[in-house]
């Protein structure tokens, strides 16, 4: 009797515990859901004052004249238009928006270099020890002529010098700091595009040009700063739009971002788009201010005018001149900078549908920009070619593009052209007058133009230096004990781009 009692009483506090345990447990997981966080409802007043974002996908179609085009197609599985970009993609408030940008201004060190490198190629006269000029009351003036379509370094170096100076600095994309540690990116003010221009012939009495003497002494100081051996010049920017500038010193700077205007002479370890910026020619000719053109003004279909003959990638220039010139409404001429070529050629493409933009020496051309300055739709045959902020804008928007295998072609590119409706072009006439301030080089810089929309693209490359310069990092130099008894250091191994 006595053991049924005790099996019992057994049994019921083993019940007893496991009760507990279990109620133990269910409070247990209710305190960690606590800690985690629970579902809220959907506050209504939130859903009617911000739009859910949208997933598209691209699909592309094509248009009953052949040209691609693409349409944006959301996740309810209606087709609709592209989200439009607002014009230099900035916030209201004047900041970079989430186009990969950054909302505070870039950080740029710039060294001070000795005249002989930038404003002395001008015929500036530093006085005393002065190093830059006072642009409050003097700036040197860029030579006209073709040296201008490369000019990317005065611009990008007067912007810098102001932004010590302006009186609005919570507006500005780049903003100049006087220590390195600072900085996002280290700037190289040398105007190597304006040395190659005036200074790359070689004088009987000299031993080598001015221009290759400046590109050994430039080599020589970057490398022997502290800030390059810091980061092994990845983060440093340096200038040769001109793509004959820096033939000499390239090999031994090319860890850094180039400033380039496009890949044309340049091996593929030595510049590419995921390392360097690709930056806009300043535009020859006059912007056109107040177009009241339009489709059926401009009567003239096609136009080009420029050096035929040209080597390289530019065989396509002859063979389309062969195939276009007897056509009534095509305009394709040799022209140059002599009597008023410049003036000419903006007149005959305000007055034109389409500009060709052939490949000539190198994939890209200052005629391009002069297209868009011009408001005449640029045609596109250069399959190298790599453009500006390109990332970020739909050139197809405003551009056509050719392959130059099919433009060759008896017939394709003016049955092509042809086939373009009035509504279409005008869709593309209207976008270019949109992105031409993308385009403009001015001193002082505004808001979206050329000058800043670069600060912008080297912004979005900050990310990719950082890591890696970081990634280069992760060895230090280790000391061993050496054969003899001694220490011997082992160097960390090199990770470049």
């Amino acid at each position: 009797m006595a053991e049924k009692q005790s099996s019992s009483a057994a049994r019921k506090s083993f019940f007893a515990l496991f009760l507990t345990t279990i109620v133990l447990f269910v409070l247990s997981w209710l305190f960690v859901l606590r800690l985690t966080g629970r579902p809220r409802p959907l506050d209504r007043k939130v859903l009617t004052t911000q739009k859910l974002p949208t997933f598209f996908h691209h699909v592309k179609s094509q248009s009953s004249n052949g040209l691609s085009r693409a349409i944006l197609v959301n996740n309810g599985g209606r087709e609709e238009e592209p989200p439009k970009r607002e014009q230099g993609f900035q916030d209201k408030d004047g900041a970079m928006n989430c186009n990969g940008n950054v909302k505070e201004p870039l950080k740029i060190f710039m060294y001070d270099l000795d005249p002989e490198f930038h404003f002395g190629l001008l015929d500036w006269k530093p006085q005393g020890d002065r190093i830059w000029p006072d642009i409050r009351t003097e700036i040197p003036p860029y030579p006209e002529g073709l040296n201008l379509q490369h000019s990317i370094e005065y611009w990008l170096t007067l912007d810098l010098l102001a932004s010590e100076i302006s009186d609005n600095p919570n507006n500005r994309v780049a903003m100049r700091v006087q220590n390195s540690s600072e900085a996002d990116l280290i700037f190289v003010p040398f105007f190597s595009s304006l040395s190659y221009n005036r200074f790359s012939k070689q004088n009987p009495h000299q031993k080598k040009s001015v221009n290759k003497v400046l590109q050994a002494k430039l080599v020589k100081f970057l490398t022997a700063q502290k800030e390059w051996k810091m980061s092994g010049g990845r983060d440093h920017i340096v200038m040769a739009h001109h793509p004959n500038s820096m033939l000499d010193a390239r090999m031994q700077l090319w860890p850094s971002i180039f400033i380039l205007a496009d890949f044309g002479r340049y091996p593929l370890n030595i510049a590419n788009v995921d390392k360097d910026v690709i930056a806009p020619y300043k535009h020859m000719v006059e912007s056109y201010a107040n177009d009241t053109s339009d489709f059926d003004s401009r009567q003239t279909l096609l136009f080009f005018q420029g050096s035929i003959y040209r080597k390289d990638g530019g065989f396509a220039r002859q063979e389309l001149f062969y195939l276009l010139k007897d056509e009534k409404d095509v305009h394709f001429a040799f022209g140059s900078l002599k009597n008023n070529g410049v003036i000419k050629a903006g007149q005959g493409m305000r007055l034109s549908k389409f500009c060709l933009n052939i490949a000539g020496d190198t994939p890209s051309s200052n005629r391009l920009f002069d297209a868009i300055a011009s408001h005449c739709v640029p045609v596109i045959i250069s399959d190298d070619i790599e453009l500006p902020y390109e990332d970020i804008l739909d050139y197809s928007e405003f551009c056509v593009f050719v392959r130059t295998s099919d433009a060759v072609k008896e017939n394709f590119l003016i049955n092509l052209i042809r086939s373009i409706r009035k509504e279409e072009w005008t869709q593309m006439w209207e976008k270019l007058k949109e992105v031409e301030t993308l385009f403009e080089y001015q001193y002082p810089a505004k808001d979206g133009d050329a000058v800043q929309m670069i600060w912008q693209s080297l912004a979005r490359k900050v990310p990719g230096v950082k890591m890696k310069i970081n990634k280069s990092r992760r060895y230090s130099d280790a000391v061993v004990p050496g054969k003899d008894g001694g220490l011997r250091s082992i160097p960390a191994p090199k990770n470049f781009w």
